[in-house]
């Protein structure tokens, strides 16, 4: 009876499972997470399958319903959503897809119309025991297939350390999850284990929700508050911030912001000097804000904006908004003349983007463009846009609230 108990409440939590992973996608509507509930449902057919087995004893349909959803179904969705969680290359994730329909229509057949042997019972039947030599080797390869493919990802995301450590870190995280819960489950599918098969696959039920979970929720990467530092670097421990050697501490955190002020008010200082020349003209007959004055030159302090467009390469969308998020927050920390500076996304053309500024005169565009931040967002965006569009304006008139510049550029 204690088998029968846990395989009701196994079942129970299966589907409760895949109801929160459900919910999940619904708020956070990726392929990888449309392939992870996929995952779920399977599962959770085959241990809703499980409980009249374990209070019956299992048959042929029961058997067939539990190896199809925990040997295949389960592990090779998993396998299939970590590749398109972790991997960026369009190609590979076309590959990907190819395979994963080629192991899940062949070994379906297979497993749902090969004869069986054997004689059952009420725990997890272990897939060897009841298949021949076909489907268990069928089995075999999906298996492996969904091993390499975890490998890879594993891998993808290692390459990725020094780039981007914080969220690296947390993809691996999420990855080794899914390998945890894919290992569980093809564990339980070949050997069955009794008893401890029911707790394991309780196991293999809760990484997959805490990898989705996670994989729906990643951290904003740390940006180095000193300007033009890099992330990384020999002197930067595991977390991207300077070790015990170098320059973390509330002192050293002092110290930059110290560093930045100073470097802030050099700025302004050197703006006002090259502004001098056009006040000395204010107020002069003939001098408007729109122009030279009758014997003057023309005032740079006119309001001026770029709007950019970008057009990105197929599943390079992610890549691109990290850079982007990057440099949004680093234009709205270091260029306080930058009146405004957002990056938009498109809902109707998903693979535009589209970046706004508004510069207080033409002097600090001009400055914008020589920050260090700026610099590297024009490096790091190049393997992700195949088409770019620029229009320059000229304000000629505005409305906005008073606080608007205060909730696009929090400073």
């Amino acid at each position: 009876m204690v088998e029968v108990g846990l395989a009701f409440v196994v079942a129970l939590v299966a589907w409760s499972a895949t109801a929160a992973l459900t919910a999940r996608y619904y708020r956070h509507p990726r392929l990888y997470m449309a392939a992870w509930v996929a995952s779920g449902i399977g599962v959770a057919i085959a241990l809703s399958a499980a409980f009249p087995g374990a209070l019956l004893d299992f048959s042929g349909v029961t058997f067939r319903i539990f190896q199809i959803g925990v040997g295949l179904f389960g592990p090779l969705l998993i396998g299939w959503g970590a590749v398109e969680y972790a991997v960026h290359a369009p190609r590979a994730r076309f590959g990907a897809r190819l395979v994963a329909t080629t192991l899940t229509i062949v070994p379906l057949v297979v497993l749902g119309l090969d004869r069986l042997r054997g004689r059952y019972g009420n725990g997890y039947p272990p897939a060897g025991d009841h298949y021949d030599v076909i489907p268990m080797t069928l089995l075999a390869v999906v298996h492996v297939a969904v091993v390499v493919a975890l490998v890879a990802c594993l891998a993808v995301v290692a390459r990725r350390m020094g780039e981007r450590p914080r969220l690296s870190r947390h993809e691996l995280v999420v990855v080794g999850l899914l390998g945890g819960a894919a290992l569980l489950m093809v564990l339980v599918s070949r050997f069955g284990l009794g008893i401890l098969g029911q707790l394991v696959m309780v196991g293999a039920l809760a990484c997959l929700w805490v990898a989705a979970s996670r994989a729906a929720d990643p951290p904003r990467e740390r940006r180095s508050r000193r300007r033009g530092a890099r992330r990384g670097g020999p002197e930067d421990g595991p977390d991207g911030d300077a070790d015990d050697r170098g320059r973390s501490g509330p002192a050293d955190d002092d110290y930059d912001d110290r560093h930045d002020a100073e470097e802030d008010d050099v700025r302004r200082k050197r703006r006002k000097a090259d502004r001098l020349d056009y006040d000395d003209y204010e107020g002069q007959e003939g001098f408007d804000d729109y122009g030279a004055g009758a014997g003057g030159p023309a005032r740079s302090s006119r309001l001026c904006g770029i709007i950019t467009i970008y057009t990105l390469g197929e599943g390079h969308a992610d890549a691109f908004d990290d850079c982007a998020d990057e440099v949004v927050e680093e234009v709205s920390r270091h260029e306080p003349d930058t009146l405004l500076f957002a990056c938009h996304t498109v809902p109707s053309a998903p693979s535009q983007r589209i970046v706004y500024a508004m510069y207080r005169d033409q002097l600090a565009y001009e400055e914008h463009q020589q920050q260090p931040h700026v610099l590297a967002f024009a490096r790091r965006r190049a393997p992700h846009v195949v088409a770019t569009n620029v229009i320059e304006l000229s304000l000629s008139g505005a409305s906005a609230t008073d606080n608007l510049a205060t909730m696009l550029m929090p400073r």
